[in-house]
């Protein structure tokens, strides 16, 4: 294998071996700490921009499966592996993860240490980052002139182009009259998935489809999903989210969370190193119990910025932030973390049974 480099803003430089593609890719450097599900995390549009660390040593020994795609390409722009697996051993796989990456485009580099990648950035904060078989001082000066992750709008890259009604199971028939619309902010499958197996009829939707478009097609609910970046670019999308409140029983996940707050007038904000990973503790406020969950997010809603009407029902126990929020009189709530998970523990897929309940009590 070819060396090739790690390079991140602060100058530090990490060499390893590529795999994958052989090419350049630039974004945030972030770390993820799920022990698997790392197709998943690589066709999760939330990591668009992203270069992702996975701390778990050994990636890719159980290969690539035709199951546990969240999207339809890979989303990150590289990754970053201590080991990366070529002799993968599934019965579901049908081919390795170097391959995987080849096809689609993406580098990653392994035999790099992922630990102390994984330190600096909780000790300084989350930073943009390049892998290049060029000369790392070169990198490190052309790293500079490019764009910077929270300047951009990566909604615009994940989101669908048109509208599509999700039809690849079978409908359970219980609440098959329900339409659910899903507004693509950068869904995960599954999202999708867990609301068909409810019966319901869901329609994606492009992220900026205006809220008189999305009324006429007589929604029974809609959700807002997951998706990248910061949401202080996304007013195009708070304006339709403004509109739609109080009108259908609403839903919110991540990023979609941070865009309804924010349409209600409350600020979000950046986190130092984000919470990326499947055992995050919460707590849900109104019954004291805690929820382990996968969350991928690098903002966060600013609790002291909530309007009256507007309160927090989920606290993150491990540095207390905003992770769920409910209306006293508008029918909606909202999750910083992935009811949906993929990957992840599947302790909270009953939030799309709260939701069908929402939509019960109109």
């Amino acid at each position: 294998m070819a060396v090739t480099y790690l390079v991140l803003a602060d100058g530090s430089v990490h060499m390893g071996e590529a795999f994958g593609a052989v090419s350049d890719a630039h974004g945030e450097v972030v770390f993820n700490t799920s022990m698997t599900g790392y197709q998943e995390v690589l066709t999760d549009p939330s990591y668009a921009g992203q270069l992702v660390t996975l701390t778990y040593p050994l990636i890719g020994n159980y290969g690539i499966n035709l199951d546990d795609v969240e999207s339809r390409t890979i989303q990150v722009s590289g990754l970053v592996v201590r080991e990366c697996c070529d002799e993968p051993s599934h019965g579901s796989s049908r081919t390795t993860l170097h391959e995987y990456l080849s096809e689609y485009g993406i580098p990653g580099i392994a035999g790099v240490d992922t630990r102390a990648i994984t330190k600096r950035l909780r000790n300084q904060g989350v930073m943009s980052g390049i892998i290049s078989t060029d000369d790392p001082s070169k990198s490190l000066k052309r790293l500079a002139t490019l764009p910077n992750y929270d300047d951009l709008d990566l909604v615009s890259t994940v989101t669908t182009s048109e509208h599509y009604t999700w039809e690849p199971g079978t409908k359970t028939g219980v609440n098959s009259s329900y339409r659910i619309l899903v507004n693509d902010v950068g869904l995960k499958y599954n999202v999708l998935r867990l609301l068909e197996q409810r019966g319901c009829e869901v329609i994606a939707i492009p992220a900026n489809t205006t809220a008189e478009d999305m009324l006429a097609l007589e929604p029974s609910g809609i959700l807002f999903s997951p998706g990248p970046g910061d949401p202080r670019h996304l007013d195009y999308i708070v304006e339709n989210v403004k509109k739609v409140l109080g009108k259908v029983p609403v839903m919110g996940i991540c990023l979609g969370h941070q865009l309804i707050a924010r349409a209600l007038g409350a600020n979000t904000y950046k986190l130092k190193f984000g919470h990326r990973g499947g055992n995050h503790p919460v707590k849900d406020m109104e019954t004291g119990r805690i929820y382990i969950t996968a969350q991928n997010h690098g903002y966060a809603v600013d609790g002291d910025s909530l309007p009256p009407g507007l309160d927090v029902s989920h606290v993150n126990l491990n540095d207390g932030t905003v992770e769920g929020l409910i209306h006293r009189e508008i029918p909606l709530f909202t999750i910083q973390y992935h009811s949906e998970a993929a990957p992840g523990p599947k302790d909270n897929e009953y939030l799309f049974d709260k939701f069908i309940d929402l939509i019960n009590e109109r």
